[in-house]
């Protein structure tokens, strides 16, 4: 019986190798690509050439990982596909490194994903005063929150970040030029019966780069596939000449 499983094991291998082998590439081909994409992520970086660059090198002005003594009380929202979560996340400094999250997964009705700006934000509004308010938070002082938002757009500071187009099936009018985190700011205060202090906003890869790096202080790339895919990592200043200055890290 084990000589026929295994007899079994190898057909059903060798059937899949056919169709993987079409996909295997060689050293050559590998290093080829490696090059090509190194050159890209220089013109990316450069100021000149940034313009023509095939990977934009988008600066998250982010300076550094987490060291481990980060504390206290926070909020995280995420964005970036049909659904959002929202996230209270308490960090504990007393050695131990302790994480505490709660979060609460929401839909966005395609009509949203297709009506106005101000109908999304305002939506997303609401669906964080409803998770404060289950939490009980609502009346609590100003909370930091954390906007992970995963659309292509360009940064020119930590809490700004203009969209340049909607991907993943996203329509919305009134957004597209816009600075996500103002429109987040605005949709708040409309309702005013909560306050929140949106201290930063970054990219689905930053924010997994982040969260690891927490737990181990050597990572510094983060790469996501999924509906889309990206990568970040931490490159010296000095070799970014988009954004002014050249000491520390980005």
């Amino acid at each position: 019986m084990e000589g026929r499983e295994e007899a079994k094991e190898q057909v059903i291998f060798n059937q899949v190798d056919k169709y993987l082998y079409h996909l295997r590439l060689s050293d050559d081909t590998l290093r080829d690509i490696s090059e090509r994409y190194r050159k890209e992520m220089e013109k990316g970086l450069g100021r000149d050439t940034n313009p023509t660059a095939s990977v934009k090198m988008l600066p998250t002005f982010v300076r550094s990982i987490p060291d481990g003594t980060e504390e206290g009380d926070f909020l995280a929202l995420d964005l970036g596909g049909t659904n959002f979560r929202v996230l209270r996340v308490k960090v504990a400094d007393n050695g131990s490194k302790k994480v505490e999250m709660e979060n609460q997964i929401y839909d966005i009705p395609e009509e949203l994903m297709r009506g106005s700006g101000t109908q999304l934000f305002d939506y997303i509004a609401d669906c964080l005063a409803n998770f404060m308010g289950q939490l009980q938070i609502k009346d609590r002082k100003k909370l930091p929150l954390g906007f992970t938002f995963s659309f292509p757009c360009h940064q020119t500071k930590l809490d700004e970040s203009i969209l340049d187009t909607w991907t993943k099936g996203f329509k919305c009018s009134g957004v597209e030029g816009k600075d996500v985190v103002s429109l987040l700011r605005k949709a708040i205060k409309k309702r005013g019966d909560f306050e929140i202090d949106v201290v930063a906003v970054v990219n689905d890869t930053v924010g997994t780069m982040m969260t690891c790096g927490y737990d181990d202080h050597n990572c510094e790339v983060g790469l996501i596939v999924g509906t889309g895919s990206n990568a970040c990592y931490m490159e010296e200043m000095r070799h970014i000449q988009t954004v002014e200055g050249d000491e520390g890290r980005m």
